[in-house]
């Protein structure tokens, strides 16, 4: 990100933008909780939020992502500052103080949403000018979710993130987000997605296998989330959702595609902006066999790209 350049092009002449890592405290910050949505997948829910007089501390900004997670960004003010750290006590924080949690999304998004929350892998972003060797190394050692992401703005036209490391954490036990877009409930007692993929035919197995091989290939900064009824691929947000259903032989998935962009094709894709469905993502496609898998890829290149 550091050796990035962007240029203007004006009448066939370029002149290049200058790229900065201005005051994060008075400008990132704001931007980010005032953009959360469209950066980061993540709906906002408080900022400088407070941890009480026992730990005295002020969460920088705190958010709910499109799995149901709690989300916590921290951001680094001074080069000498751990801000991995700091983001670490925060989470754990977080974890002993659920009900503080769940009121606050109560308040602000409705008690649906509060019954859905997934506390089994809540995740810290830190966002930051630049992080060093150590850190994403630290990251690495530390069995929770954290992502590292770097910002350069440039001259307050261009916003550049970049994600320069993640950990997707182990996990806990604890109660499963239920349903996304548009309402859908799952059954009480459904299967897990790792259970249906347990019970998927060889045939339907090696279809997903090459899928997530594929979608993991795209890049270094793709990371899968496993959640109760489907596989989460993202980058600094979800960009393809996955769901098994060996009965019908058919892989489902989601992508943040835009349907009017696309010509649909009876059975193999579909607008499911209007309809209730697990997972994040407008454009639905219907995998049943390779072709079908080779007819998905570029879509879900184009969901990677524009995520």
């Amino acid at each position: 990100m550091s050796d990035l350049k962007l240029f203007r092009i004006d009448n066939g002449k370029a002149a290049e933008l200058r790229g900065s890592t201005f005051a994060v405290e008075v400008s990132v910050q704001r931007l980010i909780e005032n953009n959360m949505e469209t950066l980061f997948g993540v709906c906002f829910l408080a900022s400088e939020y407070s941890t009480g007089s026992k730990h005295r501390g002020r969460i920088d900004s705190l958010g709910i992502d499109e799995n149901g997670s709690p989300v916590i960004f921290e951001y680094k003010r001074a080069a000498n500052e751990n801000v991995i750290n700091q983001g670490l006590f925060y989470l754990d924080w977080l974890l002993d103080h659920r009900e503080a949690f769940e009121l606050l999304v109560i308040r602000t998004l409705g008690a649906k949403t509060a019954q859905e929350i997934d506390w089994r892998n809540p995740r810290l972003v830190c966002v930051a000018g630049d992080f060093n060797r150590y850190d994403t190394h630290a990251i690495e050692q530390i069995n929770r979710s954290i992502e590292l992401v770097r910002y350069r703005d440039f001259e307050g036209e261009l916003l550049a993130l970049e994600l320069v490391a993640s950990r997707e954490g182990g996990g806990e036990t604890g109660s499963d987000k239920q349903a996304q877009n548009g309402g859908a409930k799952a059954p009480a007692q459904a299967k897990t997605v790792t259970e249906l993929l347990a019970q998927a035919p060889p045939s339907l197995a090696d279809l997903y296998g090459e899928l997530e091989a594929y979608v993991e290939g795209i890049g270094d900064d793709v990371t899968k989330k496993v959640l109760k009824l489907y596989f989460a691929f993202r980058r600094i947000k979800n960009f393809a959702c996955v769901e098994v259903h060996p009965k019908n032989h058919t892989l489902l998935v989601y992508l943040k595609v835009d349907p009017d962009e696309v010509e649909l094709e009876d059975g193999f894709s579909r607008d499911v902006r209007k309809i209730g469905h697990f997972g994040t993502g407008d454009l639905e496609l219907r995998i049943r066999n390779r072709a079908d898998l080779e007819k998905a890829l570029p879509f879900v290149q184009a969901s990677y790209d524009a995520s």
